[in-house]
């Protein structure tokens, strides 16, 4: 019996292209730009509150787009979506480029600590 929905997400290389672009413009629109901005806001940088207010926020804007390509309606489907994109990321410098510009706007730029010996551990003798 064939699937009532043709595709079930299964989008090539340059579909992907299409559809993170879409993702992406979405952001941009304003009722969008203000949601995102009321999350980050209500965030205050705290990465606890970023995935209480920004992340959901974020997943509902993408969701709103990828459900025409055949993705769930729900977060296993941006789940999807993300593999989906992830997988092409390595093969693919524009859909790297993209994905980056996706993450940027809903992940906070993260500081990472310098490098260097852990301070206050010892190393373990065996």
């Amino acid at each position: 019996m064939a699937s009532a929905s043709g595709q079930s997400a299964a989008l090539s290389a340059e579909q992907a292209k299409v559809v993170l672009a879409e993702v992406i413009q979405a952001f941009s629109t304003p009722e969008n730009a203000v949601r995102m901005d009321e999350a980050r806001d209500n965030a205050c940088n705290d990465m606890g509150k970023m995935l209480q207010f920004v992340l959901p926020v974020a997943t509902q804007i993408q969701q709103e787009v990828i459900k025409a390509y055949g993705f769930s309606c729900d977060g296993e489907g941006v789940l999807k979506f993300a593999r989906l994109v992830k997988s092409y990321e390595a093969q693919d410098p524009e859909i790297a480029s993209l994905s980056g510009k996706l993450k940027a706007l809903f992940l906070p730029p993260m500081t990472l600590p310098p490098h260097g010996p852990p301070s206050g551990g010892s190393v373990a003798a065996s």
